[in-house]
């Protein structure tokens, strides 16, 4: 995260710049002396420990289908090009975030919500979901649970550690469309809209991969969920909530 990105997304507490860059610059002090070999465990990039006790999310059925109660309605594989019509707004963490009942997220598990489609809008619901719960109390085991496992994620978890959580985030910046970047079946690359209270908007890029079961958040190597800050000065090419 670079300090000159002076405006942040609606995503929570931890992206609070200054901190996060301390927390990040110790962890790289912290790897260079040969503690990293400790915290972050061998070469296949999983974290050694243990996942926190929790809700989890359920597997494949024996018959390959996805868990029961997961049977999302959204089929469409074209890149959307309007939001969904069943989409609501609801509060999650202490700001407004799209549920559709086609798209997703259809199940709630404890702190998390789940099941999307397997299609882009469903990996669009995903990106927005997933990195909203990261603001909030039980942000540990969403990770375990919605964040793709790796290295990128062992900094995620290291750097959040540091964030103390101070109650829901203040802020008058609110989801304001999307874009999908690129698509596959197995990976996508999504692109959300932020209004900020001064009427500028900026985006920000997550990818988000699917595991066979659903679409987890796929971290940067340095950690952070999303790329860089981008200020938006056309909403050319994206789909926005807001119709009006």
């Amino acid at each position: 995260m670079r300090a000159r990105h002076a405006s942040v997304p609606e995503d929570g507490p931890f992206w609070r710049h200054r901190r996060w860059q301390v927390s990040a610059a110790f962890l790289v002090l912290a790897l260079c002396a040969g503690v990293g070999a400790v915290l972050y465990g061998g070469g296949d990039g999983g974290s050694r420990a243990a996942p926190p006790a929790g809700p989890t999310i359920g597997g494949l059925a024996p018959d390959g289908s996805r868990p029961q109660g997961c049977r999302t309605v959204d089929t469409a594989q074209p890149i959307p090009t309007a939001a969904p019509d069943d989409v609501t707004w609801r509060p999650v963490n202490g700001a407004q975030s799209p549920f559709s009942a086609s798209a997703g997220p259809l199940r709630t598990t404890g702190p998390l919500r789940w099941c999307f489609a397997h299609t882009p809008m469903g990996a669009v619901m995903a990106a927005h979901t997933i990195s909203r719960q990261m603001s909030g109390p039980d942000w540990r085991v969403v990770s375990r649970q919605q964040l793709v496992p790796g290295l990128g994620r062992d900094y995620f978890d290291a750097m959040r550690e540091s964030m103390e959580d101070g109650g829901p985030p203040q802020t008058s910046n609110r989801l304001a469309g999307f874009l999908v970047v690129r698509y596959s079946p197995r990976t996508a690359v999504v692109r959300v809209l932020v209004r900020q209270a001064t009427a500028r908007y900026f985006s920000v890029d997550y990818t988000t991969d699917w595991n066979g079961v659903d679409w987890r958040l796929r971290p940067l190597n340095s950690g952070g969920l999303y790329g860089p800050v981008t200020p938006v000065l056309s909403l050319a090419g994206f789909v926005l909530w807001d119709k009006g």
